[in-house]
């Protein structure tokens, strides 16, 4: 369950600083966020069927088809409904019209053209995360490593890759978690892309799987090797990328802690993003960071934010982080927790192969030693 007495401490310093009365989440993070429940019927759709807001009270806005079955299913008690009909008004209409003002809204429409609006920072909003976001954090990445690798330990050479997602589907949604990002690519397809979006084509000698999985507004992302007869050079670029995954961590621990950066605070994106710059170079792959981005805090969002040279976003803990290094057809790639001292790796099933790899020291972050998930030969 969201813990609503801290969602409203967050909000109460958000409103008070920027001297407003309420903010709106119609965005099914942002609204997930602040509830912990789904306000989706049309995937398609940018935003979802209801908006959650808060103005010293906990409310929704949302139409008569839904009111009743939010209410019922997907909100806890405390958040007061507020329904309009379908055929008067639309959901930005409706939030226009019964909210205080000023207000901050995550969508946009015309009915917010005025300097009584404005954008809301959602993503800081949403970080760090609470202990009720990391206790269901927990559950999202055993729930997603686990339908992952089951498929994973299943997958022979001839398999095509659309057969592969499929399965990933289906093992996800058994568990009710949803799959925003399935990526399958075999031999030939996963040293020419760094998206491998599946195709008709088998896996041949070696398949890569990468997934982003969320459940309630939170999302886990994990990549699985699989070996079946795999080129000799596989190894190498694995425990490579592996080693810059792990200096990334260890970097991000310590910007966590002030321990890198300009000392004055936190350390940014842009201080990891240099430390996984170095590590490249140290592991013998310079530039290969160019070819795809190297991933970034996780939360309500796939990504927060990505690391970008000279990126200000701070670093903050407890939060989930999710580092994706690639190395011309290999790729590490898991969800962990930042907190303190403590790396919990949470995309973890104890059930697929590992091996130890020590991090890159680079100017303020020693090394340390990382137990990474290697390619599972078959």
């Amino acid at each position: 369950m969201v813990d609503l007495s801290a969602r409203a401490d967050r909000l109460d310093e958000y409103l008070d600083a920027r001297g407003l009365e309420a903010a709106w989440f119609a965005e099914p993070n942002g609204f997930a966020w602040l509830t912990g429940g789904d306000n989706v019927v049309d995937t398609d759709a940018s935003i979802g069927v209801a908006a959650a807001g808060y103005d010293g009270e906990f409310r929704v806005i949302t139409s008569d088809i839904e009111s009743r079955r939010l209410a019922e299913e997907q909100l806890p008690d405390g958040f007061a409904v507020d329904s309009f009909p379908w055929y008067a008004d639309s959901l930005a209409g409706a939030v226009a019209d019964g909210s205080p003002l000023p207000a901050a809204v995550d969508f946009d429409a015309p009915e917010f053209d005025t300097p009584k609006f404005e954008p809301i920072e959602a993503s800081r909003l949403r970080q760090p995360l609470t202990d009720g976001d990391v206790d269901r954090y927990r559950e999202l990445g055993r729930e997603a490593a686990a339908a992952l690798e089951t498929v994973c330990r299943n997958l022979e050479p001839e398999d095509p890759e659309y057969e592969v997602a499929a399965g990933i589907d289906i093992s996800l949604s058994s568990r009710d978690v949803n799959t925003p990002v399935v990526l399958v690519g075999g031999a030939e397809r996963a040293q020419s892309y760094r998206h491998f979006v599946p195709t008709d084509e088998a896996l041949g000698e070696y398949a890569l799987v990468s997934i982003t999985a969320e459940r309630g507004g939170l999302y886990a992302s994990l990549t699985r090797t699989v070996a079946f007869d795999a080129p000799d050079w596989l190894e190498e670029r694995h425990r490579a990328a592996a080693r810059v995954e792990a200096t990334a961590l260890a970097a991000t621990r310590a910007a966590a802690a002030g321990e890198l950066g300009s000392g004055d605070g936190p350390g940014t994106a842009g201080d990891v993003f240099e430390a996984i710059r170095e590590a490249y170079d140290a592991v013998g792959f310079d530039g290969e960071w160019k070819h795809h981005h190297q991933g970034g805090a996780a939360g309500y969002a796939g990504r927060e934010w990505i690391a970008r040279p000279d990126c200000d976003e701070p670093v903050v803990e407890p939060m989930g982080y999710a580092w994706n290094p690639t190395v011309d057809g290999a790729k590490s790639e898991d969800t962990y927790l930042v907190d303190g001292d403590r790396y919990e790796l949470l995309t973890k099933t104890g059930q697929w192969p590992t091996h130890e790899v020590e991090s890159v020291a680079v100017d303020g972050v020693p090394a340390e030693t990382f137990e990474r998930h290697a390619p599972a030969i078959r």
